[in-house]
């Protein structure tokens, strides 16, 4: 305890200067087991499709109450802890998520399904916002930076996720998903070392008196409202286009290309790999180049190939899904630190709203595109959702509000 607490109390001098890749690295692996188990939910839909005879319809709407619960508390949190922090919350967050699982395991009805689903997605809400924070306080001022090392974590889980579900889930059923508890357990110990952090931190600031508001920025109310819309609509195009991928990719690889399950698996986790490089990438290139050129090659950057990929064939489908994974990728991170830009000391507030945002408009086109899917055809969903990112053009109307970067 005495150790720990020396490891924490840094020099608190240099708090707001100093990023701490020890807190960064470690959010951003709690957030890989986060999201890794969150992604065991759209991964398990070809097997409880099978199993409870589904429509597509009936998997969009799992996808639409996960993503729900995922989305409408997290501004709510986010304002909340915004006055006051919660940091062992996070832990509250990963216990949400593992009783979600364990039911999910062991199903025996849709409403069953549906409550397990709520229950991860709970959990979800209660994480992001607060774990957003901690990858800001640990920035440093390298936020673009420290947003992608922590979406980097989120983005792996998601691609790793599938896999696992692949060699463990897919060969077995539905019950082997109680296996993935084991990394809830993990990331409880994980982020119990992290809210001590955290708690230190804050008590170091407020001791030094050190705020977490910045300067703000020289914008009228209007144009900060319409900026953030306009950033809204941005991730209405990604995330409504990545819900057509995430949902829905292997079973329109299933019709198109007579895979199997297992292979389908394969090629969604090589689409999410190519997700998590692609945040990788875009928040450091947003802190040296500036974030709305960031935004706008990321969205409408996406357009051509999105408008290739359904009259490809196997082959070119890969390299396409993951060309489309690493560009549309390397938006997030510049969006939601641009946003947080634009209100000062709302971290917990924007964090909450934009992941909320994304998650809602990934359950909602999930849950649109499975009925167009049974209207229609699972491939015509993808020759209508290829114009998803041409809404990247409405980045045009963006501020630049970055300063160049200093050397």
């Amino acid at each position: 305890m005495n150790s720990s607490t020396q490891t924490t109390a840094i020099d608190s001098s240099a708090l707001a200067q100093k990023t701490v890749y020890s807190v960064l690295f470690s959010i951003a692996f709690a957030h890989l087991l986060n999201d890794l188990m969150q992604s065991v939910i759209p991964s398990t839909y070809p097997i409880l499709k099978e199993n409870f005879n589904l429509s597509f319809t009936q998997i969009g709407l799992i996808t639409f109450v996960f993503q729900l619960t995922a989305s409408l508390l997290q501004p709510f949190i986010g304002f909340y802890t915004d006055k006051k922090p919660k940091p062992y919350s996070l832990v509250a967050a990963m216990l949400f998520t593992i009783l979600g699982l364990g039911l999910l395991s062991i199903s025996t009805s849709f409403v069953m399904i549906l409550v397990s689903v709520a229950l991860v997605g709970i959990g979800s809400s209660i994480f992001h916002p607060e774990a957003s924070r901690v990858a800001f306080l640990g920035s440093g001022g390298k936020r673009g930076l420290a947003q992608s090392i922590f979406q980097l974590g989120g983005n792996a889980g998601s691609a790793v996720g599938p896999l696992l579900v692949a060699v463990v889930v897919a060969p077995h059923g539905q019950s082997y998903v109680i296996w993935f508890v084991i990394a809830g357990i993990i990331g409880i110990g994980i982020l119990s070392r992290i809210a001590v952090w955290y708690e230190n931190h804050m008590s170091l600031r407020a001791a030094k008196k050190t705020s977490l508001e910045e300067e703000t920025v020289d914008l009228s109310n209007r144009k900060i409202t319409i900026s953030i819309i306009v950033l809204l609509l941005l991730i209405f195009s990604k995330f409504f286009y990545m819900a057509s991928m995430s949902s829905y990719f292997t079973f329109y690889l299933m019709s198109k290309f007579s895979l199997g399950i297992q292979e389908s698996q394969y090629y969604l986790f090589i689409f999410l790999a190519s997700v998590a490089a692609g945040t990788l990438i875009g928040g450091p290139l947003g802190d040296h180049f500036g974030r709305k050129y960031i935004i706008w090659f990321s969205i409408l950057g996406a357009a051509p190939f999105t408008l290739l990929l359904p009259y490809a064939n196997l082959f070119w489908t890969g390299v396409l899904a993951v060309i489309i994974g690493i560009v549309i990728a390397s938006a997030f991170s510049a969006i939601l630190v641009y946003a947080q830009e634009l209100k000062p000391g709302k971290v917990g507030m924007i964090s909450g709203l934009f992941f909320g945002f994304a998650f809602g408009m990934g359950g909602l086109g999930s849950a649109i595109l499975g009925y167009i899917a049974d209207k229609t055809s699972i491939e015509y969903v993808y020759t209508i959702s290829s114009y998803l990112p041409l809404i990247g053009v409405l980045a045009y109307f963006l501020p630049n509000i970055q300063q160049k970067k200093k050397s």
